[in-house]
């Protein structure tokens, strides 16, 4: 990565040399027009600048020799291996941190994408060993252009086995709580007998409810779970409602903030911490105001 940002810190430093570049790009009639900054707060710009770097790896190496700059690692054919195999996987962490992002996200919906990325990393170690490149499109493609070119698959797999046990890591505590998600996210199917005995009588009755039953929607829990009798499912509520409320992610925080950022600006000198509040409230949860309700509010106390 060190490598990488190197190169793009050169192109992209001065002005004149960026747009020598530009042009550069235009008249070789490349699939791009430029490469991209990289910047450890966006946390997406890891997978984008690889594969766009991946992708403009000749045309760089070319510029860049122009310029009288020598970067070794750039025709080194096992770096290439480590460029594109680590441009596939940062994709893949891409995609599972999107999938992990968004309002409305429940504990449950992102600890399914956890496992599933688990099942496929593991898939993948296994791929990797074999020299099966079929779900790595970078490494796949470099493959074919230089087979006779060994791939490191000692260090690959290594990185892959780190990754696999970081995430074991990471994730451990959902898994030790895998019984009680899957409470949450589908009561119906819970086996009762392995159930903690404060759910056991309400989940019984809960499985034989036809009525509940048919109004179980796993995309709206929130709903199914409010509208239950609290006196019949005290105990399922108010595990519903720990569950719902469990923060699965840094989305929310990182949000509230960025809004906050563009609430709070320098021409809004009246804004008030109550406004503040009720803005941000507005911004990060899925609370719709009553615009007909308040406005007829509005007009019988004008009317007074």
């Amino acid at each position: 990565m060190k490598v990488v940002v190197s190169c793009i810190n050169f192109i992209r430093a001065k002005g004149l040399k960026h747009r020598q570049f530009q042009e550069f790009l235009s008249e070789l009639e490349s699939a791009h027009g430029d490469v991209l900054y990289y910047t450890e707060v966006r946390w997406l710009s890891r997978g984008k600048v690889l594969r766009r770097f991946y992708e403009l790896l000749p045309e760089i190496n070319a510029f860049l020799h122009s310029k009288d700059k020598t970067v070794p690692e750039l025709i080194d054919p096992e770096w290439k291996w480590h460029l594109a195999f680590l441009t596939d996987v940062t994709e893949m962490l891409n995609s599972l941190n999107l999938q992990l992002q968004g309002q409305g996200k429940l504990i449950c919906d992102m600890y399914s994408h956890i496992k599933a990325f688990e099942v496929k990393l593991a898939l993948l170690l296994e791929q990797v060993k074999k020299h099966n490149f079929i779900h790595l499109p970078a490494t796949q493609n470099l493959s074919a252009e230089n087979p006779a070119v060994l791939f490191p698959a000692e260090k690959c797999v290594e990185a892959l086995e780190m990754l696999k046990a970081q995430f074991g890591v990471r994730f451990r505590e959902q898994h030790v709580n895998a019984k009680e998600i899957r409470l949450f996210q589908n009561p119906f199917v819970a086996d009762i007998d392995e159930a903690q005995p404060s759910y056991q009588f309400e989940l019984a009755e809960l499985q034989n409810c036809d009525v509940l039953k048919d109004a179980f929607k796993p995309n709206s829990l929130i709903d199914f779970y409010a509208a239950l009798p609290n006196d019949t499912y005290p105990n399922i509520k108010k595990h519903a409602m720990k569950m719902s409320t469990l923060f699965g992610s840094t989305y929310i925080c990182e949000q509230t903030f960025s809004r906050m950022k563009l609430l709070k600006t320098p021409m809004r000198s009246r804004l008030t911490d109550e406004h503040l509040h009720q803005c941000l409230r507005l911004a990060v949860t899925r609370m719709e105001p009553d615009i007909q309700l308040l406005t007829s509010q509005m007009q019988a106390h004008s009317s007074h």
